[in-house]
């Protein structure tokens, strides 16, 4: 392959879920579909790397270790972050859903969940992400 003909890099996804295996997987699947991928075990790790101010979008696990992911997500708010967010959760609990729209989420994935489902959010994060920064 020549210079000409490598493939632009794709926009970085976030993956925040402290749970290793998940978090692997998650990153196949968005590497597999050409995305580049970060993984952090939790709210705080990412906090403190300060990646998200380089994401395009952030896939995020409900329950944390830690800060929950809608604690993480309220806490780039107020930090003026407007990367989209997609909501990930092996609990449905009743309220989480509706949380997560009041927050602006872009999807809420019940876990387990298909690939195809989990990809089809990505681009349109991506999507409301590339409009925004027109």
């Amino acid at each position: 392959m020549t210079l000409k003909q490598l493939p632009k890099p794709r926009h970085l996804v976030l993956v925040v879920d402290d749970d290793p295996s998940m978090s692997l997987a998650i990153k196949r699947v968005l590497n597999a579909a050409g995305f580049r991928t970060e993984t952090f075990a939790s709210a705080e790790d990412l906090l403190r790397s300060g990646a998200a101010a380089h994401a395009a979008c952030l896939v995020i696990d409900v329950r944390l270790s830690g800060s929950s992911g809608f604690e993480l997500v309220t806490q780039l708010a107020e930090r003026r972050s407007c990367v989209p967010f997609i909501f990930l959760s092996a609990h449905q609990e009743p309220d989480h859903r509706q949380q997560a729209a009041n927050l602006g989420a872009i999807a809420y994935l019940p876990k387990p969940f298909e690939a195809r489902n989990l990809i089809e959010a990505v681009n349109r994060a991506l999507s409301s992400f590339e409009y925004e920064h027109i």
